[in-house]
């Protein structure tokens, strides 16, 4: 081989959702902290996300994390996600990815019954408690950033599907939660390609019509996903988190429950000490909690508990060659969708 780059990595996935993580290859991005790090990703250079994640080399059904060492001193590890259309600033899944194989390959000392991971995102500190047992990371509970509502009951007209309403809050990134029954869908495989279509199309029109942004960090703006939610026939919470440029998340979703608690807290349905079964499109699970609450510039503001598994399933190895007309990759849209105005 005559490879000019070189990248390692380990497959993991978190209740169906893929999160491989960079085992070698990449030594550092650019800034101070997680933030600057995933800042300087989206808009200054781009080229290592893509050539990561857009095809020959990576696919849409994937997220991939870069880890670093802590910027910060109460830290552990630090890490970026990855995908479609940028660097994100947390996912639970990719959290619990993270967790899973920097314990089961030795890079942060497994101890049992538990092992405490704390992880410095660009959202801000993650406290993960893993059970461990037999070497093996069992379950990752995560202590998420504080979440909270930025606005309920979002009304706007929408191309192809009318009066839509939605809510915006704050997981450790920002969704849009939607009822699917509004618009005449629900929460089934069968219907996977029907949700990415309608959340893309809502997606773009919120774009169009809000201005998001954190008041306490504003390196935290912008919509990040959109998200349908329902409950399953005996009460359990069930999701569907539409990624850029257009897929559905297959586990339940970590940072979409966070700011769906948030909502719910709003709504007076789930108060501190609250604990809720979350189900994804594929019937996998998170158990999730209303760990405490709080406050965000004077707002209301939930502290979410995440708990799920994860698996390692591989180890995957990527490079270039020189003579490699598409060094930094190419989506379709058979794959990705149509939605590549998402992308930055």
């Amino acid at each position: 081989m005559r490879w000019v780059k070189t990248v390692t990595m380990i497959e993991a996935h978190a209740e169906g959702e893929v999160g491989r993580v960079v085992s070698g290859g990449v030594i550092d991005i650019p800034g101070a902290t997680m933030l600057d790090k995933m800042t300087y990703l989206n808009e200054v250079d781009d080229s290592l996300r893509r050539f990561l994640v857009f095809e020959p080399r990576g696919s849409a059904q994937m997220s991939t994390n870069l880890l670093f060492p802590p910027a910060r001193a109460d830290a552990d590890l630090g890490f970026i996600i990855l995908q479609g259309d940028k660097a994100h600033a947390m996912s639970g899944s990719n959290c619990i990815c993270v967790v899973t194989v920097a314990l089961e390959t030795g890079m942060i000392e497994m101890r049992e019954p538990e092992t405490i991971v704390r992880l410095d995102t660009p959202a801000g500190l993650v406290i993960a408690r893993a059970a461990c047992a037999a070497g093996k990371c069992e379950s990752v509970s995560l202590d998420m950033p504080l979440s909270f509502v930025d606005r309920l009951d979002v009304q706007l007209d929408v191309d192809g599907l009318g009066p839509v309403t939605v809510d915006i809050a704050f997981g450790g990134v920002f969704y849009a939660l939607i009822a699917p029954g509004q618009i005449g869908l629900s929460i089934r495989p069968e219907m996977a390609r029907r949700l990415v279509d309608a959340g893309t199309r809502i997606h773009r029109a919120l774009n169009a019509k809000l201005n998001i942004v954190h008041p306490e960090n504003p390196g935290l703006k912008g919509l990040a996903y959109t998200m349908f939610v329902d409950r399953t026939e005996n009460g359990e919470l069930l999701g569907a988190t539409i990624l850029p440029p257009g897929r559905i998340d297959r586990s339940p979703c970590g940072t979409g429950n966070s700011a769906r608690m948030a909502v719910m807290q709003a709504r007076g349905e789930a108060a501190a000490g609250d604990r809720f079964v979350a189900r994804s499109i594929i019937g996998s699970r998170f158990d999730v909690m209303v760990a405490d609450t709080g406050e965000i510039a004077g707002r209301p503001a939930v502290a979410p508990r995440i708990n799920g598994r994860g698996w390692i399933h591989g180890i995957h190895q990527v490079g270039v060659d020189p003579d490699d007309p598409y060094p930094e990759g190419y989506l379709v849209a058979d794959c990705w969708g149509d939605a590549f105005d998402l992308l930055n």
